[in-house]
């Protein structure tokens, strides 16, 4: 059975990139897809669970860390693994997005990285 994946960000480039790179890297990824935090809590409030959540830090509207927040607030129980992407360097966001989420990963990414730590998260081996 395919992990599915929820890829948050606002940039329908870096979409694009993870869900077809990491597509072709394995069968077993499902990947689905939000342009934004509002999106991504409504596809999670109509019971669409991933197995993992990337989700990009910096968007319009809602933040990445807003958007964690209410997933946090919803999913009290549930502990979704989340991987923050940021195109910040700074170290604040790097503490940040270890301590909250499982990992965080800077743009630009290498896929076959991204999958290494995606695997880690889901107790696989690449």
């Amino acid at each position: 059975m395919a992990n599915k994946i929820m890829v948050v960000d606002d940039d329908p480039g870096v979409v694009y990139t993870i869900k077809n790179g990491l597509e072709s890297l394995s069968s077993n990824y499902e990947i689905i897809t939000a342009e934004n935090g509002k999106k991504c809590l409504e596809i999670l409030a109509n019971n669409q669970i991933p197995d993992l959540i990337i989700l990009d830090i910096l968007m319009p509207e809602m933040s990445g860390w807003e958007t964690f927040q209410k997933i946090r607030e919803r999913l009290s129980g549930d502990k979704l693994p989340i991987i923050f992407l940021t195109a910040r360097k700074d170290q604040i966001a790097k503490n940040a997005g270890g301590f909250l989420g499982e990992d965080y990963i800077e743009k630009p990414f290498k896929l076959p990285e991204l999958k290494e730590k995606i695997d880690k998260i889901l107790n696989k081996n690449p």
